[in-house]
């Protein structure tokens, strides 16, 4: 199955949810990070959740920004997205491997840490971007962005994110959905909704049983008679170039690009997204610090 989500909302306009499959866009991921089991779901949990809040976004150049810093042993996972459906991320240490949870869940909880920042960077191309953070909750991502949904930007939501790997380490199946209640929703259909999401299966286990967001949002909330708005594909890609990592050489400043000169004459720069690699020689080098000057 492609990767793609969907925009839905309901006949009275109370009810708004985007729904994505990610199962190929996470485990390219876990490819070139090469990350353990534990890590490959914290990371394909964000890249789900930032795909579907990038596409909340109206503007074609909006970018968003998420970040999880906490005090467990991945320390840092960050992804960026933009309102077409591309997404990039990073983890910092893809090879955390911690114990099953009691109930034979993966410990992204703990791997994360429940001690941390949770950051959201809006760029809608304005003079500032938007910045809005919230403290970790229990650091299983989903539960974190509905506390943030909640507390800052006062949005009441649901949010369920999964990612199922098999025997091989792979990704069998991914993906996510986030559900928002609008104001003018009735307390009956509120009490209602609350229900339904109280029963409804994993993600990953739903999207496991070939079932696509249109079938999943059927299944779930097909009695509030939900009218699918828009359907955008989704895809890993990062935007880095060597044009964009000469910049980032010539901004380190002229004492920085004399003493890597002197020193090595040389210099190989990776680029956390997506691993490539930049290489530069002496003369090159030579001529961004002439830049740079």
């Amino acid at each position: 199955m492609k990767d793609y989500l969907i925009r839905a909302i309901d006949e009275e306009r109370s009810i708004r949810v985007f729904i994505a499959t990610t199962t190929n866009m996470v485990e390219e991921a876990r490819r070139i990070h090469n990350t353990t089991p534990t890590a490959t779901a914290a990371l394909g949990r964000t890249l789900t959740a930032s795909s579907i809040m990038g596409v909340m976004m109206k503007g074609d150049k909006d970018k968003l920004t998420l970040r999880f810093k906490g005090n467990g042993p991945i320390r840092t996972i960050l992804s960026v997205a933009d309102s077409q459906g591309t997404v990039k991320g990073y983890i910092a240490n893809p090879n955390v491997d911690l114990p099953l949870k009691a109930n034979g869940k993966l410990d992204v909880g703990n791997a994360i840490g429940k001690d941390g920042q949770l950051t959201v960077i809006r760029d809608l191309g304005l003079k500032k971007p938007y910045v809005g953070q919230s403290s970790l909750v229990t650091g299983e991502i989903a539960e974190d962005l509905t506390n943030y949904f909640a507390t800052s930007e006062q949005q009441p939501s649901v949010v369920a994110l999964g990612v199922l790997i098999d025997r091989d380490i792979s990704v069998k199946a991914s993906g996510g959905y986030i559900i928002q209640v609008l104001p003018n929703i009735s307390e009956e259909k509120l009490s209602r909704l609350e229900e339904i999401v109280k029963g409804v299966k994993p993600i990953s286990t739903l999207i496991d049983n070939g079932l696509t967001p249109e079938d999943i949002l059927e299944e779930t909330l097909g009695e509030f008679e939900m009218e699918v708005k828009e359907k955008v594909d989704i895809n890993l890609e990062c935007d880095c170039s060597k044009e964009k990592i000469e910049r980032a050489l010539i901004s380190l400043g002229e004492k920085e690009l004399t003493d890597i000169i002197n020193e090595d004459g040389k210099a190989e720069i990776s680029c956390h997204f997506c691993n490539s690699k930049y290489n530069f020689n002496k003369e090159e080098l030579e001529d961004l610090l002439n830049r740079a000057k």
